[in-house]
């Protein structure tokens, strides 16, 4: 083994292949003969010095971690602040690291985790500690700027897909005596990437989803109503797809859960698509069902999309790379360079141009009436959701999934509340 140890921890929300890259990263760490630490419960764990020896795990194991959901090691949401309001924190980051010899800081998550990756190579140099910090791309959002895609999004975007594909068939049949309005509502705070992926269930005037509601796009009541309304008269039915971020024409978030906010300082949504059944209930005398799928559309594994998986494994085993090349704040970044046939590279971007930012649907993918996907959006998420990558199975019927020993590493510092 080298000199040196890479610690990986998993920040966020989890998704259907996050545990992918932590394979990808430990299987490309162990070739270069580096030992790999986890933090327990991303960052969390780090300044608790609470690290597990991944160097424990049997390779079949490691493998298995691509076909498993959620997250291996734990994830956490904590956001670090500035510098200098977080200097404690900062400083007990570098003496885990001194403590335990680590040389490369990989930080799997979103744009406040590229913001962190940042931040801790800053004050390395500061120090003159000798880390490279790279940020590793994950977010079911897709709003991570400077890449293509973000890992995670590709299986979210199918199951989303797919699942309106089948209710919209379970609605229609039932329609004349029963459901009219079918409300699902898709992750998505303020980008509205997984509800634009529901699109691709159908394509047509009267396929479904018949209405799309974009964060990107001013929720009015009014007109919401009426276009349900001219769906039923027209189809007999209506299948609305909403992003839990929706907000109206001052800004206000339709599904502010009475104005909390999440630990990592954004506003606690919840509930759009009850309230959207219960308003087109009210105002329409309409029956109406809804269905917040929440943690199933970012955990549903047994129908990850092929792409998503690939580009999951890559980003792992690019950052290692990186790292060990000493590439210091960047994040590997997926470039697409064809639609048809779909191709792409893996680039490394540079994190100040990604932390801390996000990127949104174009204008040019939203339809002209605000309510639909155009052919452009069509073409770029069509081979995201593309192949399949099942898990195996056992024969009690269910995914064989596998849960690691996670064997804790010596603690040698005094003890640390974040």
């Amino acid at each position: 083994m080298s000199r040196g140890s890479l610690l990986y921890a998993q920040s966020g929300g989890v998704t259907a292949v996050i545990n992918a890259t932590a394979s990808g990263v430990i299987q490309q760490a162990r070739t270069r003969k580096v030992r790999v630490l986890a933090g327990r419960n991303g960052i969390l764990g780090v300044l608790r010095e609470e690290l597990f020896d991944t160097s424990k795990e049997a390779i079949a194991d490691i493998r298995a971690l691509a076909h498993t959901p959620g997250g291996a090691f734990g994830s956490c949401r904590y956001k670090l602040k500035s510098l200098d309001e977080d200097r404690a924190r900062y400083e007990r980051l570098l003496e885990v690291f001194r403590a335990h010899d680590v040389r490369w800081f990989l930080y799997n998550g979103g744009n406040d985790s590229a913001d962190t990756a940042l931040k801790v190579a800053r004050l390395a140099r500061e120090f003159d500690y000798p880390l490279t910090c790279v940020a590793v791309p994950k977010t079911v959002d897709n709003d991570l700027v400077a890449t293509d895609c973000c890992p995670g999004f590709g299986s979210a975007a199918k199951y989303t897909a797919v699942s309106v594909r089948e209710a919209a068939l379970d609605v229609a049949a039932m329609a004349e005596t029963s459901t009219k309005v079918f409300v699902y509502e898709a992750m998505g705070r303020h980008a509205g990437w997984l509800a634009a992926a529901a699109g691709l269930a159908g394509e047509g005037r009267d396929a479904a989803p018949h209405l799309i509601l974009f964060p990107e796009r001013p929720y009015d009541e009014a007109d919401f109503l009426q276009r349900v309304q001219a769906v039923v008269d027209r189809v007999g039915h209506c299948v609305v797809v909403a992003s839990e971020g929706i907000r109206d024409a001052d800004g206000r978030f339709i599904a502010d859960a009475g104005g909390g906010k999440d630990a990592f300082g954004h506003t606690q949504l919840g509930g759009v698509a009850s309230h959207l059944a219960g308003r087109v209930q009210e105002r329409l005398g309409l029956k109406v069902h809804w269905t917040l799928p929440d943690y199933l559309q970012r955990s549903a594994r047994h129908i990850a999309s092929r792409t998503d998986l690939e580009h999951a494994l890559a980003v792992g085993k690019a950052a290692v790379d990186y790292a060990l090349d000493g590439r210091n704040g960047v994040m590997p970044a997926i470039v697409r360079t064809s639609d048809a046939p779909y191709r792409w590279i893996i680039e490394p971007a540079p994190l100040e141009k990604i932390a801390n930012r996000e990127k949104t649907m174009p204008a040019a993918f939203i339809r002209k009436d605000g309510h639909g996907i155009t052919a452009a959006a069509r073409r770029y998420l069509t081979p995201l959701i593309r192949g399949e990558a099942y898990p195996p199975y056992g024969a009690d019927g269910l995914p064989k999934y596998v849960a690691l020993k996670n064997v804790p590493v010596k603690q040698t510092l005094d003890p640390f509340d974040p």
